[in-house]
């Protein structure tokens, strides 16, 4: 009998697939002002809101998550990815803790045809190599009943079958295109157990006709199988390797222990830098997965490391808005350097599309780097990548790179300010939702974009020696700017005295929150009030618009970064723990995630770097200014006496960042480098600091 069955799997076929949790979904239909009266009404150190939040999972000591089985039926699905691979694991227990698992495999750098967004080889596997294992016939994975799940960057299951305790770790591979599974069996009696473990080696080839560059093989291995005598307390242990290779290329030697190591020294390697820590274990955890998340989803193509959404369908490929925007200014502070080489081989791959004759450049480069896309027109594309560029230029502080970016940035901005209307706002064909909710001739957060885009850019300019008149200019053009987007947007909406997203828009949208977001605060109160109001604020984060059902988390991620840096703490504390303990601890987990309906809730990764960003821009209030300074605006909440972060990349140097109230109540931020002086100093308001 053929235990290994693998079914074609598109990206047409995602929904069948995508487990949405219950109780999420059933939020969309229940009222939310109670909710949001309880959020609204929570003190700064309570955690009612947050601990209302419906949970399935805890905090473990050792920087994990665990789900103890309670006899409640559940299901949801997780991304992990590796240089060469993706995986999503959809999984779950039904009321007798009876174990579903299958796996959602993409291989990047495997192309298919058509070589476009979703050319990539992809199969869904659901064999489970515990059938592997028989006691007298029998198999063991009939019988086995799950304890508990545990995540950190990999997956861990135990659980118990005839007398055995199991121990399953799931992870895919650091360079190999392929995923481990290693499962550890225990003997538990008090007599001997024979076991059985079966051999496995088969291989499915995808022809030639489906693929760019000849066949392709999918080989699943087995290491570990014979004849075992188990005494009471002995363990034996085997595993699976799941990969796919160019038809002819040897499965290399593995060892699923070597795999395993390697990618805990690299999750490690991940939390150990840019560590958060705070009064609240759930802010600080949710923000260590959210490093994992947002740095493992780095594809070595041969266009060089490209960091991809995931989700089974954006892979090898880079976006305006996901990479441009949302991820690359924040890499630099995590010292990873592989992620600051994946953003900047993304802009300078934006910039072979630079034209003399100023025509937009593509939203989307795909297929490796070989191709684009462009199918939504200019998003605002140019005042996504120029924003992002100049941020990611000063956060990096290496003059060398931001030489390289230079042209990029002012090609960039040049192109918005040629799309000016006559009101002073830049057009755009739509933004980055593509068409999918009405964005006008201009919009918002395009003309956002390019404000903020302009300031860095000022700041660039200074230190690069580019000539005080070149600065000088761009940060007149970020004032008229300013002064443009409150004359042509600002608008009373459904009774809140905030922003219009579009001309002639009159219902409520999420993405009112971006001004604040680059540091214009001119209608703050209205648009905070607006934004947190039942119209947009659900269990589920913010409504795209209100009256919908559609929720992005990215806005959700934006409006919550904007209301602190707007100095809304105490009120965007609650939201933001209750948030924060739905995606960690709730009924899918353990990342931000992409939207709903599109997509069922996929953990696409920018997405978590959205949420990193709060803490770092938001919370602390970190701006980078030059490429060797920075100022610090911290929102230390009245409840917590200190918080910091450790290890921060930035301004060519690694240090740590204290937050503290003294005890006359007064703020103080104190800078620690190894090997010298602490700086300290009194903080009202915004404090600077140069190296």
């Amino acid at each position: 009998m053929n235990k290994f069955s693998l079914v074609l799997f598109s990206f047409f076929f995602l929904p069948f697939f995508a487990f949405a949790s219950v109780s999420s979904l059933a939020s969309h239909s229940q009222s939310t002002t109670a909710v949001v009266s309880a959020l609204l009404g929570a003190g700064p150190s309570s955690s009612s809101s947050a601990t209302d939040a419906p949970s399935f999972w805890a905090l473990n000591p050792d920087g994990a998550i665990t789900w103890t089985f309670d006899g409640r039926a559940h299901t949801d699905h997780i991304e992990m990815s590796g240089r060469r691979v993706s995986v999503v694991l959809r999984y779950g227990l039904d009321e007798q803790g009876r174990f579903s698992l299958s796996r959602g495999l993409v291989w990047p750098l495997l192309r298919t045809k058509p070589n476009d967004t979703h050319g990539n080889v992809q199969r869904q596997l659901s064999w489970n190599p515990l059938e592997a294992a028989n006691i007298r016939r029998s198999m063991v994975a009939v019988q086995e009943r799950v304890k508990r799940f545990s995540l950190k960057g990999l997956m861990e299951v135990e659980s118990t079958s005839n007398g055995l305790l199991i121990r399953r770790t799931i992870t895919p591979c650091t360079e190999l295109p392929a995923i481990v599974e290693q499962i550890v069996l225990t003997n538990s009696t008090k007599g001997d157990i024979s076991l059985q473990i079966d051999k496995l080696d088969i291989t499915q080839v995808v022809p030639e006709a489906f693929c760019i560059d000849g066949p392709h093989e999918i080989r699943q291995t087995l290491n570990g199988a014979g004849v075992y005598q188990l005494h009471p307390g002995d363990s034996v242990e085997y595993a699976v390797l799941t990969g796919a290779w160019k038809q002819g290329q040897p499965t290399p030697e593995w060892d699923a222990q070597k795999e395993i190591d390697a990618r805990r020294a690299l999750v490690n390697q991940w939390m150990d830098n840019l560590v958060l820590e705070t009064p609240d274990a759930v802010l600080n955890r949710m923000f260590a997965f959210s490093k994992i998340r947002s740095q493992e989803s780095i594809y070595a193509t041969k266009g060089g490391p490209l960091h991809g959404p995931g989700g089974e369908a954006y892979y090898a490929a880079i976006w305006a808005n996901d990479q441009a925007e949302y991820a690359n200014p924040f890499f630099p502070f995590t010292g990873y350097d592989y992620a600051s080489a994946s953003a900047l081989n993304s802009y300078l791959l934006f910039a072979r599309y630079m034209n003399d004759e100023f025509k937009p450049i593509p939203s989307s480069i795909i297929a490796e780097g070989d191709g684009y896309w462009n199918g939504a027109g200019d998003r605002g594309d140019a005042a996504m990548i120029a924003y992002g560029a100049a941020r990611y230029a000063l956060a990096r502080g290496s003059r060398a790179e931001a030489e390289q970016l230079w042209p990029l940035i002012e090609w960039c901005l040049e192109y918005c300010r040629r799309q000016l209307n006559d009101q002073g706002v830049v057009r755009s064909n739509s933004d980055e939702l593509e068409g999918r909710f009405p964005a006008g001739e201009a919009n918002l957060c395009t003309s956002s974009l390019y404000y903020d885009a302009l300031r860095s850019a000022a700041m660039l300019a200074r230190d690069l020696g580019k000539g005080s008149q070149t600065a000088k200019r761009y940060d007149q053009q970020a004032r008229t700017l300013e002064q443009a987007i409150d004359s042509y947007f600002h608008a009373t909406v459904e009774g809140f005295d905030t922003y219009r997203y579009y001309e002639g828009n009159d219902v409520l949208r999420s993405w009112i929150c971006i001004p604040l977001t680059m540091g214009i605060f001119t209608r703050a109160q209205g648009t905070l009030d607006a934004l947190y109001s039942p119209r947009l604020w659900t269990n589920d984060g913010m409504l795209t618009q209100a009256g919908s059902t559609t929720f992005w988390d990215r806005t959700t991620l934006y409006a919550l970064r904007g209301a602190l840096m707007a100095g809304d703490t105490e009120r965007t504390l609650s939201f933001l723990q209750y948030y924060s303990r739905t995606r960690l601890l709730g009924s899918h987990v353990p990342y931000a995630i992409e939207a709903w309906p599109e997509g069922s809730q996929r953990h696409l990764s920018a997405e978590s770097a959205l949420y990193a960003r709060i803490i770092t821009e938001g919370l602390f209030g970190i701006r980078p200014t030059g490429l060797r300074s920075f100022s610090v605006t911290p929102r230390l909440p009245e409840g917590w006496p200190s918080m910091t972060l450790r290890r921060i990349h930035l301004a060519g140097e690694c240090f740590d960042l204290e937050v503290l109230r003294d005890a006359r109540g007064r703020t103080l931020v104190r800078v620690l480098r190894e090997g010298r002086k602490p700086i300290e100093c009194l903080c009202k308001g915004s404090v600077s600091f140069a190296f």
